[in-house]
């Protein structure tokens, strides 16, 4: 079994999961640059469980995943993520806010034919113009989050940057991308957004 050591987190990987590149990397970095002690975090797909991993080995917070892929989520329960096997919030008691909600969403615009078959999918798949399920996440995530909540989100510049920050502020979030990095074609951004 392949494992991953990261900013103090080991992390395994398993079949059918979508593995830890470029994104993950970005993500965790801003994620523990934002986030402090005593946090309630949860993170949407949290796939092998990389990002929360590196919360976990660094911070004493309160953290919380979900994950719809069966594999990805029996892969972060044996890297000691708290994972609820569900499909985006659905798994989640709406009595309980967060502090920071963290999404690693599907976000490249996908046809019909450039679907890939089985679970992995869901690691990829944005829907037309790769925006689908975030803003499902932002329909959804105001349910779950703290009336001074942020919202950490990665997008790559293939899923249009400005439409993204406009559908942040659409729904009552301050967007301000506070990591990016250049990756063969694209470009990956972090957004915050804090509810305004």
């Amino acid at each position: 079994m392949v494992t991953i050591n990261y900013r103090n987190a080991e992390i395994k990987l398993a079949e059918n999961v979508y593995e830890p590149a470029e994104d993950s990397f970005l993500l965790a970095d801003a994620a523990l640059e934002v986030c402090t002690d005593g946090m309630n975090i949860l993170e949407i797909g949290t796939g092998t469980g990389f990002v929360t991993a590196v919360l976990q080995a660094n911070m004493n917070v309160e953290l919380t995943a979900t994950e719809i892929n069966p594999y990805a989520a029996t892969c972060a329960k044996s890297n000691g993520i708290p994972v609820i096997r569900t499909d985006m919030f659905n798994g989640i008691k709406t009595n309980k806010l967060f502090d920071i909600i963290i999404f690693n969403p599907p976000y490249l615009p996908t046809s019909d034919e450039e679907k890939v078959p089985g679970w992995l999918n869901y690691a990829f798949d944005g829907g037309e113009n790769g925006r689908e399920a975030i803003i499902r996440f932002f329909e959804e995530t105001s349910g779950y989050l703290k009336e001074d909540g942020t919202i950490l989100l990665l997008i790559s510049s293939l899923t249009g940057i400005s439409e993204v920050t406009e559908l942040m502020s659409e729904y009552g979030f301050e967007p301000e991308i506070i990591a990016s990095t250049k990756c063969s074609f694209e470009e990956l951004v972090v957004i915050e957004g804090k509810h305004g």
